[in-house]
């Protein structure tokens, strides 16, 4: 299938990021906004950002309720499912892939389904690169059948994306429970992954509960439809067991490397001491002869240095064959 495209026209607002009129073919629209209003062949996919100056009235121009629209444009989301008369909003959750972005700072994707549309919406600056994976396979002559499906299509790739870091999170995990040394590094390394895991969770756990809401809300699915959110909905469910499985890995690491560090840190003290107690005796020894004071004996003979040397050799000597023979080394 190939992707009509027409002439750019400066009449589309700038909260629409992208519009098609998906039917057999993918057709960018990037005219006036009743282009899509008008629309009564196949559905119309829209994708805004909701944060632009003029996303309300774009929202409203296409149909929408107002409530509708503000639940657009809030702020904070948590992934859930919510039915409205005909329409289905829902709010999901990517890893964010963005430069310099921390994959636990989650981007959040909201989505207005109706029987003929699909609005999806997100923040400036806060690209998925599960929507554009979708985007590209329109363009590609990748067609969805009906709103539903491009919204199951989009729910694959999001879930796509999660794997590949809950799946470096466990290549991670293992490479750390293969290394026989560990460093204090290690330790903060394995610290800021049980952190990412726990942020991935408190989002996927909700995701999960929505997917199951979007099935028990909408009827009108078809059996194919339902089979692929039911899997989808089962990798939700893995991917948390997963994340749970991953910080308590990371969990059992970080104990064992502060066990590791402990006795190493008690080896070192253990075997100063025993030094310790061998060099004590001597520097009795030395304290006394050392004193300038008359009627130290030996202070007249002149091998007096000798036999005290050699007094105090055989007494470490003694003293370090008693360690062993106790087994203290």
């Amino acid at each position: 299938m190939t992707t009509q495209h027409k002439t750019v026209s400066h009449n589309m607002p700038n909260a629409v990021l992208w519009a098609f009129n998906l039917t057999q073919t993918a057709t960018p629209v990037t005219g006036d906004l009743n282009e899509l209003v008008q629309t009564t062949e196949g559905f119309r996919w829209v994708h805004l950002q909701a944060d632009a100056t003029d996303s309300v009235s774009c929202l409203s121009a296409l149909g929408l309720k107002e409530e509708i629209v503000e639940a657009l444009c809030t702020t904070e989301t948590r992934p859930k499912a919510l039915q409205f008369g005909e329409g289905m909003l829902i709010y999901l959750r990517g890893i964010n892939r963005n430069p310099d972005a921390d994959p636990e700072d989650m981007v959040s994707l909201r989505l207005w389904l109706t029987k003929d549309s699909l609005i999806s919406v997100r923040r400036k600056n806060r690209k998925l690169l599960s929507l554009l994976d979708v985007k590209a396979e329109v363009e590609q002559g990748l067609i969805p059948e009906s709103p539903a499906d491009l919204m199951l299509d989009i729910i694959t790739k999001i879930a796509d994306r999660i794997s590949e870091t809950v799946d470096l999170l466990d290549e991670e995990l293992t490479e750390f429970e293969a290394q026989e040394q560990s460093t204090k590094e290690d330790r903060l390394k394995l610290s800021s992954m049980r952190r990412q895991a726990a942020a991935i969770r408190r989002y996927l756990a909700p995701q999960r509960d929505a997917l199951d809401a979007i099935y028990r809300f909408n009827k009108s699915l078809s059996q194919a439809q339902i089979f692929e959110l039911r899997d989808q909905t089962d990798r939700m469910t893995r991917y948390v067991e997963d994340l749970d499985l991953a910080k308590e890995r990371a969990m059992v690491l970080q104990d064992e490397l502060r066990n590791r560090i402990a006795e190493q840190q008690g080896m070192r003290m253990y075997v100063l001491s025993l030094v310790t107690a061998i060099f004590l005796p001597l520097s009795f020894l030395t304290g006394i002869f050392g004193m300038n004071v008359a009627g130290l004996p030996g202070t007249e003979n002149p091998q007096a240095f000798n036999y005290l040397a050699t007094s105090m050799l055989i007494l470490a000597v003694i003293l370090l064959l008693s360690m062993l023979w106790k087994k203290w080394f």
